[in-house]
C-alpha cells in the first residue's frame, strides 16, 4: 500500500512539474534583403543566435543570387557567361523542373526584359515592338547549359531568380530552425514559411492581402505545422501607363507583364522554393491553365483571387480559410 501510494505521489508531482511548465517565449526580429523586409518570430531563441544565424544565411545568399548587385555571383555569371556556385546551379535545376511542369511558365532567363521595361532601376518604360521582339529572341531556358559542375549561358542570356530566391531562402531558414530544434514562422516578403508547431498548439494564422488595402486581407488561413505560403500579385510592384497596370510579373511567351482576370495567385506547399515558384507561373498561367496543373498534382494546394473580387480556393484549402466568400475547387 505505502508502494502505490509512493508511486500516486510522484505521479502527481511530476504532472504538477509539466503543468507548470512554461512555454518557450517568441523573439522578434526584422531584416531588409532581397528588396525586402524580412520578419522573423521564433520560440525559444531565447540568446538570439538563431535569428542571426538567419540573418547571416539570407544576407550571404543575397551576395551570392542578386541579379541587381554587380558584387553577386549572379550578376558575374550574367556578365561572364558561366559559373561554379552551388546554389545557382540548385536554383536552375529547380527552375528546369517548375518550368517543364508550367509549359514555360517559369523561366529565369527573363531579366532581360525585366530590364526592358526598367524594373532593375525603377525607370519603367513601354518598349517599342521592335525592341521586344529582338529581347525576346535572347529569352528561353534552351540558352542555359547546365552541367554537373559548372552552368554555362549562351551570350546576351542573362538570370533573374526573383521567382525563387525568397522561397529557396525561406528552405534553408527551415533546415536552420530544424536543426536547432526551434520552432517559428518568417515572413520573407511575400513569402511566408511556418517551422513546427506553435508552443500552445494553436494553429499558426497567416492572411492574404487585399490587392487594393495592405492593411487588410482577404482570406486568412489557419495553418497547422510546418507549411510555405507564398503570394503573387498585379499589386506588389508595378507602373500605370494610360490608365493600364504593369506589373512586374512577366509572361515568358510574350514578353510582357502579366495582365488578364486574376489580381493574385497564393500556393500552399511543403517547400518553400515550390511554393514561390509556383505562385509566379500560375499566375502567369491564368485560371484555367494552373486549376488544370493543380487537378494533376499532390504537392500543392492554391487561392486565386480575382480581379472582380471572387476568390476560388482547392479543396485541401477549404477548413483552413475564412475571413471572406469563395467557391471551393474540387478534383
Amino acid at each position: 500500500m505505502k508502494r502505490i501510494c509512493s508511486l500516486l505521489l510522484a505521479l502527481a508531482i511530476l504532472l504538477s512539474l509539466c503543468a507548470c511548465k512554461k512555454l518557450p517565449e517568441s523573439s522578434e526580429s526584422i531584416l531588409y534583403a532581397m528588396d525586402t523586409q524580412m520578419d522573423f518570430r521564433l520560440y525559444g531563441d531565447d540568446d538570439g543566435a538563431a535569428a542571426q544565424s538567419l540573418g547571416d544565411l539570407i544576407a550571404g545568399l543575397e551576395l551570392e543570387l542578386s541579379a541587381t548587385d554587380n558584387r553577386s555571383d549572379l550578376s558575374m555569371l550574367n556578365r561572364l557567361g558561366s559559373s561554379t556556385n552551388a546554389d545557382i546551379l540548385a536554383l536552375l535545376r529547380a527552375a528546369q523542373t517548375l518550368s517543364a511542369r508550367t509549359d514555360g511558365a517559369l523561366d529565369p532567363t527573363i531579366y532581360p526584359l525585366v530590364k526592358l521595361w526598367g524594373f532593375t532601376a525603377d525607370a519603367y518604360r513601354i518598349p517599342r515592338e521592335e525592341e521586344l521582339e529582338s529581347t525576346l529572341k535572347l529569352v528561353g531556358l534552351s540558352r542555359v547549359h547546365l552541367y554537373d559542375d559548372h552552368v554555362e549561358l549562351d551570350e546576351d542570356t542573362m538570370l533573374d531568380f526573383g521567382a525563387l530566391a525568397k522561397g529557396y531562402a525561406a528552405d534553408l531558414c527551415r533546415a536552420e530552425l530544424e536543426k536547432r530544434q526551434l520552432t517559428g514562422i518568417l515572413s520573407l516578403g511575400g513569402n511566408i514559411q511556418t517551422v513546427g508547431e506553435k508552443p500552445d498548439k494553436t494553429p499558426w494564422t497567416i492572411g492574404v492581402q487585399d490587392p487594393d488595402d495592405p492593411a487588410a486581407y482577404v482570406v486568412t488561413l489557419a495553418v497547422e505545422g510546418t507549411r510555405a505560403v507564398v503570394t503573387s500579385g498585379d499589386y506588389q510592384r508595378y507602373f500605370e501607363y494610360d490608365g493600364t497596370r504593369y506589373c512586374h510579373i512577366f509572361d515568358p511567351a510574350t514578353g510582357c507583364p502579366v495582365q488578364g482576370e486574376l489580381r493574385s495567385v497564393t500556393v500552399v506547399a511543403e517547400s518553400g522554393l515550390l511554393a514561390d515558384g509556383l505562385s509566379t507561373a500560375l499566375f502567369v498561367m491564368g485560371y484555367d491553365k494552373g486549376e488544370a496543373l493543380w487537378r494533376e498534382s499532390d504537392d500543392f494546394e492554391c487561392i486565386w483571387l480575382f480581379s472582380d473580387g471572387s476568390v476560388r480556393l482547392t479543396q485541401g484549402l477549404e477548413q483552413a480559410a475564412s475571413g471572406c466568400a469563395f467557391t471551393v475547387v474540387r478534383r
